[in-house]
């Protein structure tokens, strides 16, 4: 169903009349503030939200999945929002009152301070008429002297800022952030951890709820810190960093709001790389808000306390193994035992293998492997791959919505024998928007365990890599080897051994273009991360399309433990996968790669012409100005494969850049080292005013180098690149 706009029914914010006058000029630039930072702010409010064409989407403002909310993104409108339900919108102080629980009518100034506190900016500046007594700075007078202060500094005992804190008489306790290297009263950024000098060398560190618990473990001879402003940190702004390697515990105040700081700081502390990570639980008995200021002035013995308390652990520290395993030659020739049965025979899926399905774009994966799964939980064979008996599955799927996906499931052509097996051994996620770091780790074992709770699966499918990747503290996509392999070791297998060592992992994924040779070759040298995949992967499955304009697909296999299987032609029949007999799957092969090198000529030819055509009407291009000028037009495809074919006709000598465009007067280019592209025998405007390249691209360096004669061209055989 899709929603006609109307007209959001915005609520005026009228601030309380204890609002200073000078408010709105404040209240503009918190806003401002909330602007440049407004994708942040939004997966704050709503981590179930996505990002989806300029535009943010959310089921309503508790946060629940779907897209019934959206806020605008860009434009004049950036931070506007309309729930298409309830009707209501307004603009962001407006949803976060909302969320966070803010009349904006008569909470004005705590939405406000709340606003402000997450931000971390400054408090409001003093008022004009201050007393002759005001202290200088952006503290009121009426908070009165400081009552506590705390320096943060660097690891050589530098000052980066200082926290204060006042008791007003008859008001809460204030703290104010002293930002000490940029001279402002204002949180740093990032915002530093406390006591980064003593706990450098530490091998253990305790993690608390402010400066004073801190100070009372220091006290102790424990090294321990805290992340600046307590409860209210801001998680995503702290520098994490020192506490890299290190088994840290975290001492939660005995309340809500402690319970929630532990766990954003769990994951943040084990996502910066410590050894081990774990959750401490306050005694039982002890009154609401206790913490480890008052276990130290109870005079509990810490250190005991810290040694021996329950815990909840969120990151193993790793276990170094006495040995590494080694057998004799003797040993293995003599060991005639019965081989472990395969989860998916013949040897498609072993006992803790790892099968990588991959496939292009829009070539059938997710409903294959939907099909794939089906059978084996049922314990049905399929396409010749047949389980020993039915199979405990759980498929993480992170693309398809949960009505379409159940209609999906029901278009499936299984038989009515398969169908109870599956009524529990296939649990399906609809669509999640989630990334597989160390929080969705824990997510996905706890589902797992709630859906399994007597025995664990045989098969973990994630489907596909791309959506829930997580490629380490650099966060490199997944077209980087080492970003693959840290979510292969440190996530893909980490949850391999929450939940059972022995179970299967099918992890779905998609290929690069592949070029003849590539196709010819080695098909399976196509995935993205390559390298990393095909030295974990125990058996890949690749599913292509031939030709693009005919139904039937090719399944290739990769097996390291087993013996080859031949490729096999597929079709889908009335809803069925089918194998077809009679199909050469090497013809197919061939004849694709033909196909590819046909379109790669006609593309070459068709970029050349519209650059020389192009200049004779007066109109050049950088490689950027011309993707983006004839992106989709003349069969040329997307901007980016256009500037990849530039690239390769540079490389091969068919293209060439001028840098002296004011010699034509042409304005110069902008935005690019390399100038304006040319081919040979191209003039600009007039036949008498040819166009001479300045420069070329080396095709054995790719550096860019000055031309010896423009009039001379020469060009290398056009491969398989």
């Amino acid at each position: 169903m899709v929603h006609e706009p109307k007209a959001p029914n915005v609520v005026p914010l009228r601030a309380s009349v204890e609002t200073p006058p000078d408010y709105k000029e404040q209240t503009d630039e918190l806003q401002r503030q909330l602007l440049t930072q407004l994708p942040d702010v939004l997966r704050y409010l709503f981590p179930n939200g996505i990002i989806r064409q300029g535009k943010f989407f959310v089921g309503n403002v508790r946060g629940d999945k779907g897209n019934s909310l959206t806020v605008q993104l860009n434009g004049d409108k950036a931070g506007l929002w309309h729930d298409f339900e309830s009707g209501e919108g307004g603009n962001l102080f407006q949803l976060w009152g909302a969320v966070r629980g803010f009349d904006p009518r008569t909470q004005f100034p705590a939405l406000i301070e709340d606003v402000r506190n997450w931000l971390g900016a400054p408090p409001p500046p003093e008022r004009p008429h201050r007393s002759k007594g005001t202290r200088p700075g952006s503290i009121p007078p009426d908070l009165g002297p400081p009552t506590g202060k705390w320096d943060y500094t660097d690891i050589d005992g530098n000052l980066l800022a200082t926290v204060y804190r006042f008791d007003p008489p008859g008001k809460k306790k204030e703290y104010r952030p002293w930002d000490a290297v940029r001279g402002r009263m204002k949180a740093p950024e990032p915002r530093p951890l406390y006591n980064q000098p003593s706990i450098l060398q530490a091998q253990t560190v305790v993690l608390v709820e402010g400066e004073k618990c801190a100070e009372a473990l220091i006290g102790q001879g424990i090294p321990a810190t805290t992340a600046m402003s307590g409860a209210n940190t801001a998680v995503e702004k702290t520098d994490w960093s020192p506490l890299a390697g290190k088994r840290v515990i975290i001492w939660p105040d005995n309340d809500a709001a402690g319970q929630k700081y532990a766990i954003n700081c769990a994951s943040a502390v084990a996502k910066a790389g410590a050894a081990g990570v774990v959750i401490l639980q306050p005694p039982e008995g002890r009154p609401e808000k206790w913490d480890a200021a008052d276990a130290v002035e109870e005079g509990l013995d810490v250190r005991d306390f810290l040694k021996n308390s329950p815990f909840t652990e969120i990151k193993e520290l790793p276990k170094v193994a006495t040995q590494v395993p080694a057998f004799t030659f003797g040993q293995l020739y003599a060991d005639r035992a019965p081989m472990p049965a395969d989860i998916i025979s013949p040897r498609v899926l072993t006992p803790g293998g790892l099968l990588v399905f991959a496939g292009a774009p829009k070539v059938g994966k997710s409903d294959f492997l939907m099909t794939l799964l089906a059978h084996m939980a049922a314990g049905a064979a399929f396409l010749g791959m047949q389980p020993e008996r039915p199979l405990r599955v759980f498929y993480l799927q992170a693309e398809i919505q949960y009505h379409y996906l159940r209609e999906r499931l029901q278009n499936l052509q299984l038989g009515e024998d398969v169908k109870p097996e599956l009524e529990s051994n296939l649990v399906i996620t609809p669509q999640i928007c989630m990334k597989m770091d160390e929080a969705g780790l824990q997510q996905t074992v706890a589902a797992i365990q709630h859906h399994f709770p007597n025995e664990p699966p045989d098969i973990i499918a994630i489907d596909p890599i791309r959506n829930l990747f997580d490629g380490g503290p650099n966060g490199d996509s997944e077209n980087d080897n080492n970003a693959m392999l840290f979510f292969l070791q440190e996530r893909v297998e980490a949850l391999r051994r929450a939940i059972n060592p022995q179970a299967g992992i099918i992890l779905t994924h998609h290929t690069r273009k592949a070029a003849k040779r590539t196709v010819e070759e080695d098909p399976f040298q196509s995935f993205s991360g390559a390298s990393s995949l095909r030295s974990f992967y125990s058996s890949g499955m690749l599913l292509l399309r031939p030709d693009e304009m005919a139904p039937e697909r090719l399944l290739l296999f990769e097996l390291r433990n087993g013996p080859e299987i031949r490729p096999k032609t597929l079709c889908k029949v009335e809803g069925r996968w089918q194998e077809l007999e009679g199909h050469s799957p090497r013809l197919a092969m061939r004849e694709h790669g033909e196909r590819l090198d046909a379109e790669r000529r006609r593309r070459h030819d068709t970029i050349l012409r519209l650059i020389y055509s192009e200049a004779c009407k007066g109109r050049v291009f950088t490689a950027k100005q011309f993707a983006e000028a004839f992106e989709t037009k003349s069969g040329l495809g997307s901007e980016r494969s256009i500037r990849e074919r530039i690239n390769v006709l540079a490389t091969q000598g068919y293209i060439r850049f001028f840098k002296s465009a004011e010699a034509y007067g042409i304005r110069g280019a902008s935005g690019t080292r390399l100038g304006y592209i040319c081919v040979e025998e191209m003039f600009f405007k007039r036949e008498d005013q040819p166009l001479l390249p300045s420069h070329y691209k080396c095709p054995r360096t790719g550096d860019i180098l000055p031309v010896e004669n423009p009039y001379v061209w020469q060009y290398t055989k056009e491969d398989s690149a």
